[in-house]
């Protein structure tokens, strides 16, 4: 791999991650955490991807594509696993009356 290729490879990794990151999380990761996020991103993007019959293209900007939808993935899942902690104080509990709706 020639140093080209990998800084290709970070700057897809940095772009993709900070994409997703802003759109499952609505703030970034930071440096490293958007660039892990992206790179793991691209690896199941470009998996996934042509099993879906889905093709972008080929170049950087389709690169990119693939790696967001990849990260965006990964982000998901993560929460999943995690339970979904992110929401549990965005007020939807209070707003629609569920568990714990009810403030002392």
């Amino acid at each position: 791999m020639s140093g080209e290729n990998f800084l290709v490879i970070l700057f897809v990794g940095l772009i993709a991650g900070w994409l997703a990151s802003q759109m499952v999380r609505g703030a970034g990761l930071g440096l490293v955490g958007d660039l892990v996020v992206g790179i793991i991103g691209a690896f199941i993007g470009g998996w996934l991807l042509p099993r879906l019959g889905i093709q972008f293209g080929v170049g950087l900007i389709a690169a990119i594509f693939d790696a967001t939808i990849g990260a965006i993935l990964l982000l998901l899942v993560v929460r999943l696993v995690r339970g979904g902690g992110y929401w549990e104080g965005s007020g939807w509990g209070r707003r629609w009356g569920g568990w714990g709706s009810r403030r002392y």
